[in-house]
């Protein structure tokens, strides 16, 4: 794991920018502690920093040449089926210097150019220079695990890992309205957009071909729509398939010339990758991660289980409130972007703490998505089917409409559901998703800033899976392509990577996501039980009381916190209207009605809002 950078001037103008590439490289150091490289000749640059997981002697140093120089490579990721490349390459006559991946995409390259990436099983960002055509190639893996921001004018191509890498070669920012748009809806920005106007996220399964003067962009990875679902395969058969298809997934993953170990979190994803991973090593670490003092939050008890069961070596880190706050100002450094999935701020410190004991660490991030996780998955069953739990909500809403509403608690998050439920059960296919994927409304973000977007046309793409929807794996699809790569992945990528550690998800192998995909949606979920094929395929190797318990995705006690410990930071950053004003950015009047409905008896969603925006002031107050 490590970050890259580089530049294709396309005239001396564009020449200026090369003096930061080093410049450029360093800003990429927290992802690559272990070595570093520029290379550079008249109008192309390219820079490294390097995570040593496979060969880490000198012979893994990027950017990497190969054939006497011809090609020139930077590279982010794993590959896990290089040495079968490897031994293909070799029946053909190359020699290879090293023990790397990094030298077995290069030869591949340059004997299948661009399609060359169809071949590959990881995750990756990376750019291969060939000297000798004057052509680049820059590319991300197929499901989105690694990110890769461009920019492009009439003098350079400028691309990078992380935001900070491009912005030091000295270009002019700006915030994208649109993405600000999108951001206050969401609480993340989805690719191609990112805040900063003129810069772009590749998207998954994307590459650039840039020729001469010519940038060319495509897309090399599509999800097979055209195979047929796996009808004819019974449930008992899927189950045998699911169990030797992740068993294998987990296995390749645990490849590694450094200390690797697994986050558990207690929930059924993490405990099977953890589970399997136990099987192949006889010294599993495993971590998770607790709050002090608020057991609605906690769930170390379950996470300990499965260590106990599965003989691993676990540490259980518990986090005091005034530890969490200590770190925010470092968690600020390292979002290249406001994100505020409240959650990526213990996530980059589990990141931190685990980093002291291993390099590598398994995750079960992309369960949620595939195989239906998610209480929207369940309330959607529930509206295409109606059933008990249906004709429940209905007699609820009157008490629902009268009640407090928040995520802070179980009964007013159950009272929020059920409104959330009525009101995107009126809705299309599509505005329904987006609905359910969002915090609030178009009108809400355009009511927040002084400049409103107009934009429909990234809300036409990005929903393009949904306009001839037919079940509910369509919305599985639709979480994969869109939540998945642009909230869940970003925030493990950029938060690991603050602390120097490679995660790893088996559930993301693409031959995996294909299979499960084309899985009837019955096999996923039905009336009684989401992620159905997941925990029936595991049921005998966890401990039963995970089966018992309800199911809580990775959240903060958030409200608690705005409303107590980080008030005085919310009225430095956010609520002071004089500061506000200056901003230029936001409409005071509309901060102020979010504090009162902070502090009100009704909270709802509110503390979710008033989240995003402080992170987006504390960010933008640090880069611009």
């Amino acid at each position: 794991m490590c970050g890259i950078t580089g530049i294709w001037c396309f005239n001396e103008v564009g020449r200026f920018q090369m003096t930061n590439l080093e410049k450029s490289t360093r800003s990429l150091e927290h992802r690559g502690p272990d070595d570093h490289g520029t290379w550079n000749d008249h109008l192309v640059g390219l820079g490294h920093r390097r995570l040593s997981i496979i060969d880490t002697s000198d012979l893994g140093h990027q950017p990497m040449q190969i054939l006497d120089g011809r090609y020139i490579m930077v590279f982010n990721g794993e590959i896990f089926n290089y040495q079968q490349l490897r031994k293909e390459l070799e029946s053909k006559g190359v020699r290879f210097e090293s023990e790397t991946d990094t030298e077995v995409i290069m030869h591949l390259y340059a004997q299948e150019g661009k399609a060359c990436l169809s071949r590959l099983n990881g995750f990756f960002a990376l750019a291969i220079y060939d000297t000798q055509k004057k052509t680049c190639l820059i590319a991300r893996d197929r499901i989105g695990i690694k990110p890769l921001l461009y920019y492009q004018d009439e003098f350079k191509v400028l691309f990078a890992s992380e935001m900070q890498a491009i912005l030091a070669y000295g270009m002019d920012q700006k915030v994208d309205k649109d993405a600000l748009h999108y951001y206050l809806q969401l609480n993340y920005t989805p690719a191609p957009l990112t805040m900063v106007e003129g810069v772009k996220k590749l998207m998954p399964g994307e590459c650039i071909e840039i020729i001469d003067q010519e940038i060319r962009l495509s897309r090399y990875y599509h999800v097979d729509e055209t195979r047929s679902p796996l009808t004819e395969l019974s449930y008992e058969q899927a189950i045998k398939e699911l169990k030797s298809r992740l068993d294998a997934s987990v296995q390749k993953r645990m490849m590694a010339d450094v200390p690797l170990g697994a986050f558990l979190s207690g929930g059924i994803d993490s405990s099977v990758i953890s589970s399997l991973a136990a099987r192949h090593t006889d010294h599993l670490s495993t971590f998770s991660i607790g709050f002090e003092g608020n057991k609605f939050f906690d769930e170390t008890q379950y996470a300990e289980a499965v260590a106990k069961k599965i003989g691993s070596n676990h540490t259980t880190f518990r986090l005091s409130n005034d530890e969490i706050f200590s770190n925010l100002d470092d968690f600020v450094r390292h979002i290249d972007e406001p994100f505020a999935d409240s959650s990526s701020l213990p996530v980059y410190i589990l990141s931190k703490k685990t980093r002291r004991h291993v390099t590598v660490a398994l995750s079960g991030d992309g369960a949620d998505e595939i195989f239906s996780g998610y209480n929207k998955h369940a309330a959607w069953y529930e509206m295409e089917n109606g059933g008990l739990k249906s004709l429940m909500i209905k007699l609820m809403l009157p008490m629902a409409s009268r009640m407090p509403k928040s995520r802070s608690g179980f009964l007013a998050n159950k009272m929020r559901q059920v409104m959330r439920y009525e009101e995107a059960k009126k809705l299309s296919p599509k505005d329904r998703y987006w609905f359910l994927a969002s915090l609030g409304s178009a009108e809400q973000s355009n009511n927040l800033v002084r400049e409103p977007s107009l934009d429909s046309e990234y809300f036409e793409r990005w929903m393009t899976g949904m306009n001839e929807y037919k079940d509910i794996n369509d919305l599985m699809k639709m979480d994969a392509a869109f939540v998945l790569p642009n909230d869940m992945l970003k925030k493990v990528d950029m938060m690991s990577m603050a602390a120097g550690l490679e995660v790893r998800v088996p559930f993301l192998d693409h031959e995996l996501v294909e299979f499960v995909q084309r899985l009837p949606f019955e096999y996923k979920i039905n009336g009684k039980m989401r992620k159905r094929i997941l925990q029936d395929t595991y049921r005998d190797i966890l401990p039963p009381e995970l089966y018992r318990r309800p199911k809580k995705g990775f959240e903060m006690p958030l409200l608690d916190w705005l409303k107590s410990s980080l008030r005085g930071e919310l009225d430095q950053y956010l609520f002071d209207q004089e500061r506000i004003e200056d901003g230029g950015v936001f409409n005071w009047n509309q901060i102020k009605n979010l504090r009162e409905k902070l502090h009100s008896s009704n909270p709802e969603d509110s503390h979710a809002h008033v989240w995003a925006l402080y992170v987006f002031q504390k960010w933008h107050s640090r880069h611009f």
